[in-house]
């Protein structure tokens, strides 16, 4: 059994914000920390004071997070970006919104007192051998303090306060992960009304030094154990009363924390095969199908996770086709006007939507990746709408003249054109780009449309549903937010965006078949008329090609892509190995193409090069961050793996941003999620000088001085299936809508056997509701028990480790 803890975050938008420049505005970006860690960092918004972001992330975390914050920064190219306030949400309050917290939210002033983070590990004792009695505290280590001094470090001592006398230790010099190991005695009082304040600090020899976060120990609690040892969270001091609250702008954010406990595989086949037969035999037998009342009792807030938790246990099972073709089919038994097909979010369309998200980024990448990046690359002014045309000054220097109108829309549509045949071009190349089992499924829904639509006046349906999805819902809005479909590490300006956005239209326009309704609604898309028709016919000769496969050749695709290891991530980054005793330096980096697969990394020094390096993921034993002061850069990542000797190497990668950075962590943690050997500790500075410099330990095999960060990972929609936690959230929601599914289970029986009692004359075709309803009360029943057992097993290592 595993505790899962996931955070669905979105940031939508910021209002108000203060300025920052000189011009009278800001440069706005948000950054996220879950407690300590950087996670996520937007896209920077230029120039304005309410932002728009819209960018959504899913991250799994440990289950004993505390908090989460939200950091409104302003970005300067040449100081350090300015902190424009901050929102934070600990655990418990996002535990009292289990439907997600949705609103605005005030930015606070940053409090340097409050800003603290990290650990301390002390151990206090209560000694009765001598009168009188004295209370001991000793201060061992701390770990990941907040960086106060240039250097990315500080110089941290603690300050030991009882019963009005104070005691202090030694100053560790540069060090965010001190040792001290020194003791210090206290008289007791008789009747302990005291508490024991351990406070620490980072010394400073000119200015007044920085408070780096507080513990405050009840005494009372040791009377009967006399002893306790153990890490204690850094905690800030007294709140300061917040200033200005509200003119330092607002953030509107949607946050939604998820608890799962996952069951051991064995308690969900029950559910997975019932569900699997059901699609499997929805073809043969028209019966009260489950996947239909799972369709019919989904809410609209739940349906596109409903369709996704679906999609990724279906295509596990290797029937992901299969289901989307009976929701086709449920859908189209629904729809009598042809018009409407596929364009509401119905679960047929958020599955079939996610379907080629999971199973179709690398073609979309690989698709309107070179279109996107010619747009960014040329920057030209595009622009069809007269109302929008912005009149501007051409020619060469001492020649200038003022552009007509109909000069600048006659030049956009040339670049709009060229864009859009390069678009087109890569579209009806990439018939063998595209994944098998896309292509399967492209072709069902060209049947199945086909045949519920047959008159020659609806000969364009059957291609208009195959564009539906793979133009309207998948290339269009690609090249509309790049950004969000990781295609571009930034979001687009202002000239970019619009342009984007006209070939995003220009391309729904073509996969419409050029409709009548889409030429009336936007006229001053004509000058673009020739070109879209020319791109319907394109379209339709490819679709007929995509879906020109026959099943034995979807089997052969499959096999053949399943004796390769599928590529996971790969991109070129610089990579720094460690060799002897040297110092490390940034300049040591050198650049590499590195390929993640389920197996192993590899090194090359490019992509069309052999591999000159390539490190199993089963020797793989940490992957965490490096710290700033190590190379100058806030984005190292080290891998600490074992070589052919079995022992401890590390391996830095130098990421060109945060993101980017999270990213490679995530894939790799994922892939590295059941190596048996993974460390709990590890040093996140570097070994120089004899010594490490974080904890300024000079065993170089010793033990680390952080905790390592495993479970912290971004969800992508290439990740890896992971059948039991899909298995669970379908189990959560079929849970929450049982009552709903008996009612509508009933209603629909009772209709139709009055329309047709022979119908459903064998009571093996309405076993199947009653076997869902009792595999689900067997679920809950098992969840509750294993949950007891594990809290008092719990309680039980917590008491053995007190003794």
């Amino acid at each position: 059994m595993a505790r899962r803890s996931s955070l669905f975050i979105r940031i939508v938008e910021g209002k108000n914000l203060p300025a920052k420049d000189i011009t009278g505005s800001s440069d706005p970006y948000c950054i996220v920390k879950i407690d300590d860690e950087t996670i996520i960092r937007t896209a920077t918004v230029w120039k304005t004071l309410s932002p728009f972001w819209g960018e959504e992330y899913k991250v799994h975390l440990p289950p004993n997070f505390h908090s989460v914050s939200f950091y409104v920064m302003d970005e300067d190219a040449l100081s350090r970006d300015d902190v424009i306030g901050k929102v934070c949400l600990t655990r418990n309050v996002l535990a009292e919104h289990p439907k997600g917290y949705n609103g605005w939210m005030n930015l606070t002033e940053i409090d340097p007192d409050e800003e603290v983070q990290g650990e301390i590990h002390l151990k206090i004792e209560i000694i009765n051998t001598n009168l009188p009695r004295k209370v001991r505290c000793t201060v061992l280590e701390a770990r990941d303090l907040a960086r106060k001094d240039r250097n990315g470090a500080s110089d941290p001592f603690v300050r030991v306060q009882y019963n009005s006398k104070v005691q202090e230790s030694s100053v560790v010099k540069k060090s965010c992960y001190p040792r001290w190991n020194e003791a210090f005695e206290f008289d007791l009082e008789e009747t302990i009304t005291e508490k024991l304040s351990i406070e620490v600090w980072d010394w400073d020899l000119v200015s007044r030094n920085d408070f780096l976060g507080k513990v405050v120990i009840n005494l009372n609690g040791l009377q009967t154990t006399l002893q306790e040892e153990e890490w204690f969270r850094l905690s800030p001091g007294k709140c300061k009363a917040s200033i200005d609250e509200g003119n330092l702008g607002s953030l509107q954010l949607q946050v939604r924390l998820r608890d799962e406990t996952v069951l051991p595989s064995e308690y969900y086949k029950p559910l997975v095969q019932l569900l699997c037969q059901e699609v499997k035999t929805s073809c043969k037998e028209k019966s009260v199908n489950l996947i239909s009342l799972i369709d019919d009792t989904a809410s609209a807030e739940c349906r596109q996770e409903v369709a996704t938790n679906l999609v990724k246990l279906f295509l596990g099972q290797g029937i992901a086709k299969e289901l989307l073709d009976l929701l086709f089919r449920l859908e189209l038994d629904k729809t009598n006007e042809p018009n409407t097909l596929f364009r509401s979010n119905s679960l047929a369309s958020k599955s079939m939507e996610s379907f080629l998200k999971v199973a179709g980024t690398q073609y979309l990448h690989s698709v309107v990746g070179p279109t996107i990046n010619r747009i960014f690359e040329e920057k030209k002014y595009v622009e069809l709408d007269p109302s929008k045309v912005e009149i501007k000054e051409a020619g060469c220097s001492g020649l200038h003249r003022i552009q007509t109108e109909g000069e600048l829309i006659q030049q956009s549509t040339q670049y709009l054109q060229s864009y859009l045949t390069d678009l087109l071009l890569s579209i009806t190349k990439s018939v063998k780009l595209c994944p098998a089992t896309i292509r399967a499924t492209f072709r069902q829904l060209y049947k199945r449309v086909e045949e519920r639509f047959p008159e020659n006046k609806h000969m364009n349906v059957k291609f208009i549903a195959v564009t539906s999805f793979l133009c309207l819902r998948f290339f269009s809005p690609a090249i509309m937010s790049p950004k969000l479909f990781h295609l571009r590490e930034k979001h687009a300006d202002a000239r970019t965006s619009r342009t984007l956005l006209l070939l995003a239209k220009a391309i729904q326009n073509v996969g419409n078949m050029d409709a009548p309704a889409s030429r009336a609604k936007e006229s001053w898309m004509a000058p673009l008329q020739p070109k879209i028709q020319q791109g319907v016919l394109q379209l339709k000769e490819f679709i007929i090609k995509l879906i020109d496969i026959e099943e034995k050749e979807e089997l052969d695709l499959e096999r053949a892509l399943n004796l390769q290891s599928p590529t996971i991530k790969e991109g070129q980054l610089m990579i720094y190995k460690t060799k002897g005793k040297g110092y490390l330096l940034a300049s040591s980096f050198k650049k590499f193409f590195i390929t993640l697969t389920p197996d192993a990394l590899s090194f090359a020094k490019s992509s069309y090069s052999k591999k000159s390096s390539v490190i199993p993921l089963s020797k793989i034993r940490a992957l965490e961050k490096v710290e700033e002061k190590c190379f100058g850069s806030s984005n190292v990542m080290q891998i600490i793996y074992t070589d052919e000797t079995e022992n401890l190497e590390a391996l830095y990668l130098q990421c060109k941003s945060v993101n980017e950075l999270n990213q490679w962590l995530s894939a790799l943690r994922k892939v590295c999620v059941n190596n048996p050997d993974m460390l709990c500790s590890y040093h996140p500075g570097v070994f120089k000088g004899e010594k490490w410099s974080c904890c300024h330990q000079k065993d170089k095999a010793g033990a680390g001085c952080d905790k390592t960060r495993h479970e912290v990972t971004l969800q992508e929609w290439n990740d890896l299936l992971d059948p039991d936690l899909e298995a669970q959230l379908i189990f959560r929601h079929l849970l929450g809508v049982r009552e709903l599914m008996k009612e509508k289970y009933v209603q629909w029986t009772e209709q139709t056997d009055r329309e047709t009692p022979l119908l459903h004359s064998d009571p093996q075709v309405k076993d199947s509701a009653a076997q869902l309803f009792q595999i689900l009360h067997d679920l809950e029943a098992a969840h509750d028990s294993l949950t007891v057992f594990s809290n008092v097993a719990d309680k039980e290592k917590k008491y053995l480790l007190e003794l």
